[in-house]
């Protein structure tokens, strides 16, 4: 698939996915502004029920009180009336020009004191907001209120007092500023015309988690068909990412493949038509020579054959290791004496230094041999100049250490988590100046791990790399 259109799809589906958290986002707002006004609705109706009861009570408070100030003066005032009449009469009777006009004032007066004093006396117990509710009426009340309308959250209140300036009365006392700048207030004892109206106050510290609360099925579903949009999309965008890096390095492979076979089958036909050329004088070494050079790139098609089904063995967990007692310092000279001949045409040098103490381990001989050999092939092929390999040995713990330096090329930090990868070869402007498949380190990480042990890479540019190998001692086979 064209790059273009990979990428056009994908622009088109993140904004797609953008538009539809941004559309998702604004119904989530508008939901949470709707609980938000129904929350004041019936906070203001819980309220509005709490003052009117607060009402209620205080004017059957009032009634009794007044009734107990009644009776309490009722006496008095008969007897100031039945003096008042005493006196009037007894002086109509007794008619004189001196009549004592002070004494029927101080009768009257009398009389008009105790009145004054009863309605003085009545208007006094209502002079205090504190003296006429109390802060455990107020919130009895209010969670009645509340309870009934479904508002479970923390609440505080207060009341104020506007001649005073300041809240009388308040639940804890833990959010006098809050209360003060609160949205909601209420006039308490509406019916008191003439007076000058307290305020009931409230603030909710936990109002928009409580709102919150509310909508967390929705934003249990919303979060939910988000998330999985988005783990789609990420899981659909890095497939096509890797499939096209899996048909790039099939591409890869594939060319790289058809120009390795083709070099050994090319000389493989160009000796059989030397060889059946009539003009060509034969001779007993000219036919030695021909089918030597037949049989040599006919066993490296054989090779390269091999590598190939064997990778696609282990792909499918068809390979058995055939596990016996090994010493890994043989195997590691054995590989040497294969390759250094190679090493010495380029110029180059092996060093050994070999101190593992203890050197026999369970593995696979042949499997052990060809890891160690892929890791010195590497060495040498992604050297061009005269090679200088190390190679050191030393106990560790229940195993053996093995490295193998060079001087070569090196590996890029990028690129070095992916050399293990199948298929996967380090760019090197020209894809076929350094023959193979993709397939060597993969193998060796593969064997390695199958005999429980472990690989790292330590490398620099144009300063070389080090493959280091742990192999334990025992190893108990992993089932592939």
């Amino acid at each position: 698939m064209n790059k273009k259109i990979i990428y056009l799809i994908i622009s088109l589906m993140s904004f797609a996915l953008i538009s539809l958290m941004v559309i998702q986002v604004y119904w989530i707002k508008n939901t949470l502004m709707v609980k938000q006004a129904i929350f004041i609705r019936d906070v203001d109706a819980a309220v509005t029920n709490t003052v009117y009861a607060l009402e209620r009570i205080d004017r059957a408070l009032t009634y009794t009180k007044q009734k107990e100030l009644l009776s309490q003066n009722k006496l008095l005032l008969n007897n100031s009336a039945d003096t008042l009449k005493q006196s009037l009469i007894s002086n109509l009777l007794n008619f004189s020009p001196n009549i004592n006009i002070n004494d029927i004032n101080n009768s009257g007066f009398s009389s008009q004191r105790i009145i004054e004093n009863l309605f003085s006396q009545s208007k006094k117990l209502n002079v205090f907001v504190e003296n006429r509710i109390s802060t455990q009426l107020i919130d009895s009340l209010l969670q009645r209120e509340f309870r009934a309308a479904n508002i479970n959250t923390k609440y505080e209140f207060g009341v104020y007092n506007p001649s005073r300036n300041k809240l009388v009365l308040q639940k804890s006392g833990k959010y006098p500023k809050a209360l003060l700048s609160s949205r909601f207030r209420y006039f308490l004892f509406p019916g008191d015309i003439f007076s000058q109206h307290d305020s009931l106050m409230l603030y909710f510290p936990y109002e928009q988690q409580f709102l919150i609360t509310r909508l967390w099925v929705l934003l249990f579903i919303s979060f939910f068909l988000i998330s999985a949009i988005i783990f789609s999309f990420t899981y659909v965008v890095s497939t096509v990412f890797r499939q096209k890096k899996v048909s790039e390095m099939r591409n890869d492979f594939i060319n790289n493949m058809t120009h390795e076979f083709k070099t050994p089958i090319s000389t493989i036909s160009l000796a059989c038509e030397a060889l059946s050329d009539k003009d060509i004088v034969k001779t007993n070494g000219f036919y030695e020579s021909y089918i030597k050079v037949i049989s040599e790139e006919n066993g490296r098609l054989s090779g390269m054959a091999e590598k190939i089904l064997q990778s696609a063995r282990f792909q499918k967990g068809e390979i058995i290791l055939k596990m016996e007692n090994i010493n890994i310092h043989e195997a590691l000279n054995d590989a040497i004496s294969k390759i250094n001949l190679q090493i010495e045409k380029k110029g180059g040098v092996i060093h050994t230094d070999l101190n593992a103490t203890h050197t026999i381990i369970q593995a696979d001989r042949v499997h052990i041999t060809n890891i160690i050999f892929n890791l010195l092939d590497n060495a040498n092929k992604y050297t061009p100049w005269a090679p200088i390999i190390h190679i050191s040995t030393k106990t560790i713990g229940q195993g053996i250490l093995f490295t193998i330096k060079d001087n070569g090329v090196g590996i890029s930090k990028s690129n070095q988590k992916r050399v293990f990868e199948k298929l996967y070869r380090v760019p090197t402007g020209n894809i076929h100046n350094v023959k193979g498949f993709g397939l060597g380190l993969s193998y060796v990480k593969t064997i390695v791990e199958k005999h429980n042990g472990k690989i790292t890479l330590e490398s620099e540019l144009k300063k070389g790399s080090s493959f280091s190998v742990y192999l334990p001692f025992n190893t108990i086979l992993k089932q592939a």
